[in-house]
């Protein structure tokens, strides 16, 4: 079996990780956020960024937003239920509307001869 001495996860020339190769990280600070579930995520952002912390973020467990205050954390957003376009266009025509157009559709195809 070849390469069975490989190490595995590197490269050929990859030289050791670590602060040193990288450098040094910037100053963080974790922010704390709650949604309407009650879950709490702390993503962390740069120090001298803070001013610029959104006010809401995504729950990564389940989509809800979330806010910085515990017993107050935003609303769900509503969920639109899908529309089809017999929905849409019930939306804007009355039934004897409807009836009008079709009578309309079908005179015309009897006026070709098309239908009996």
């Amino acid at each position: 079996m070849s390469g069975a001495n490989a190490i595995r996860g590197s490269r050929v020339g990859a030289g050791p990780l670590g602060e040193a190769e990288r450098g040094e990280s910037a100053p963080r600070v974790a922010i704390s956020y709650w949604c309407a579930n009650g879950h709490m995520t702390r993503p962390s952002f740069a120090a001298e960024a803070t001013a610029m912390v959104p006010e809401t973020w995504e729950c990564p467990r389940c989509g809800f937003p979330a806010g910085q205050d515990q017993l107050n954390p935003p609303e769900p957003f509503r969920v639109e239920p899908y529309k089809t376009h017999l929905a849409y266009v019930k939306e804007r025509r009355t039934d004897a509307d409807g009836q009008a157009i079709l009578d309309e559709a079908l005179e015309t195809l009897r006026d070709r001869g098309l239908i009996v």
